[in-house]
């Protein structure tokens, strides 16, 4: 591993804004924040894919992984973020490399290639390149290569050294960010700036989920001035250094890129969520509340007032036919990060029951705000084995199971319904209107009576009683033509159909001679 990415990786593993970090003990700092995994192991995605999970919502950009096929194959838009403009983010770029570009020492010279059959075809404000776990242990120097390509074509490109090998997808996170600070927050400058332009971190666009959000915004007069990444265009990025406050959703992941836009830039931030009606309540209140200390109108803080209370009575409005149907509800919540609380307060608004929450990849901030929501952290749990979660399930009386793809045959084994909750999921639900979308999906899994169904013996469990008689036969076989009645001839051989039938049939194949080689003559 590369000196530079040695000092890199130290770095981010001592953050100071996160409270977990900060009371850990000298040795404890030294071990990192999570067990570096080793070469070829992906338990929970390596740090290349937490770079490109990052990343790639930058919807304009080329994403070249300087890597073997399987590298992009494996991580190519494996996030449902969508896009309002551009859709070069889900075209898969790779240099493909080979035994041959490994042995020989080709990699960087077919990397530089690349980067400009990437520009002459698509011609991208930037390309950013990846370093996988290949051509960092050949020695590959990828800032060396995108120093000269960008001198040489004049257009951006940026190195992202995350090697899958030197850690877990939430270091990737944190280094995808950190070559966003090296290399392009700061470089452009937009052409205006006004006082209710605010960055939003941490946020991808699943589903849509910031178009849900973006119209309040709009109403407030806030304009979006930088993301990271959730619909995002390369110049956001580049410009995020002249936003006036920065909100930052996964805490976990980018916390190291909203400290520094804070020490380097002057801009506060703070950590808020859009899942649920207080906590998008919450967030509006507390953004307009820094805009107004950084130099905004003071009648901003009103007009949010307004905004909030309108659209707090129309959605409480839209939920209340649905909330008997799902009120007293059961709900096992096995996610991560932000939404292991913020997912918590939406279902317990609408009547729902948490019998536990995943705490998985969440600071001790996260933790903290789950034990004051739920009263105690004795529903709080870390990893969960399927076994554990099966029994949970059944033992508890749980009426439904939230969370990613991978858990919902648990949900399956256990014949209960499974509402995806996690980045793979094809529904949006941030916002206010988003708990209506929340609350639909959870009404249609819970009260399908395909689960009642399920559940109930099957046909040949049930004992026969004397009052199931099996019909008679009737009528006559369609092919023997033998009709059925107590008169019908028994016969333990099948006997020929009719005359007529036989004369039917089709004619036998004549003038084929069998090879002597034939199999069948073997």
């Amino acid at each position: 591993m590369a000196d530079a990415l040695k000092d890199k990786i130290a770095d981010v593993f001592d953050e100071p804004a996160c409270g977990h970090n900060v009371n850990k003990t000298e040795q404890q700092r030294k071990k990192g924040c999570a067990k570096p995994l080793t070469p070829g192991a992906a338990a929970g995605g390596c740090a290349f894919d937490g770079a490109k999970i990052v990343l790639q919502p930058i919807v304009d950009v080329a994403h070249l992984v300087h890597a073997p096929l399987a590298c992009e194959g494996n991580g190519w838009d494996n996030r449902g973020a969508a896009s309002s403009g551009s859709e070069r983010y889900r075209t898969g770029f790779t240099t493909d490399m080979t035994e041959l570009d490994i042995v020989m020492g080709y990699g960087e010279k077919k990397l530089f290639r690349a980067i400009r059959e990437v520009i002459e075809a698509e011609d991208p404000p930037a390309v950013f390149v990846y370093s996988t776990c290949v051509p960092a242990l050949i020695g590959d120097d990828i800032d060396a290569v995108c120093k000269a390509a960008s001198d040489t074509f004049g257009t951006p490109c940026i190195p992202v050294n995350a090697p899958g090998y030197v850690g877990s997808k939430n270091l990737g996170n944190k280094l995808a960010g950190e070559a966003m600070l090296d290399h392009v927050i700061g470089t452009v400058e937009p052409a205006f700036t006004t006082p209710y332009d605010i960055n939003i971190v941490g946020d991808y666009n699943l589903s849509g989920e910031l178009w849900q959000v973006k119209p309040l915004l709009d109403r407030l007069g806030i304009r979006i001035l930088g993301s990271l990444s959730a619909d995002a265009r390369y110049k956001q990025v580049a410009m995020m250094h002249r936003a006036k406050v920065t909100m930052m959703v996964c805490s976990k992941a980018l916390i190291n890129v909203a400290r520094k836009l804070d020490e380097r830039y002057g801009i506060p931030f703070f950590e808020g969520s859009f899942y649920g009606i207080s906590d998008t309540s919450q967030s509006l209140r507390q953004m307009c509340l820094i805009l107004v200390e950084q130099g905004a109108e003071p009648e901003l803080l009103d007009r949010c007032e307004a905004l909030i209370a309108e659209e707090e009575a129309q959605i409480w409005a839209q939920l209340e036919p649905f909330r008997p149907r799902v009120a007293g509800r059961k709900v096992l919540l096995y996610t991560g990060g932000h939404k292991s609380w913020s997912v918590v307060a939406a279902l317990q608004e609408l009547g729902m029951e948490v019998i536990g929450t995943s705490v998985r990849k969440a600071t001790e901030e996260d933790k903290g705000r789950v034990v004051d929501i739920m009263g105690d952290d004795k529903h709080m749990f870390d990893n969960m084995a399927p076994k554990d979660m099966y029994h949970l399930l059944k033992d508890a009386g749980a009426d439904v199971l939230m969370s990613g793809g991978r858990s919902q045959f648990v949900a399956l084994k256990a014949k209960m319904p499974w509402v995806d909750v996690n980045q793979e999921k094809h529904e949006p639900y941030a916002g206010y209107m988003g708990m209506v979308d929340l609350l639909r999906a959870i009404d249609r899994a819970v009260n399908n009576p395909m689960w009642e169904e399920l559940r109930a013996p099957a046909p040949w469990e049930e004992p026969l009683t004397e009052g199931r008689v099996l019909p008679a036969h009737s009528g006559a076989c369609p092919v023997t033509g033998i009709s059925a009645g107590m008169g019908r001839p028994v016969s333990l051989v099948p006997p020929l159909p009719p005359a007529e039938v036989i004369a039917s049939a089709a004619p036998e194949v004549s003038g084929f001679t069998s090879s002597d080689t034939d199999f069948e003559d073997c």
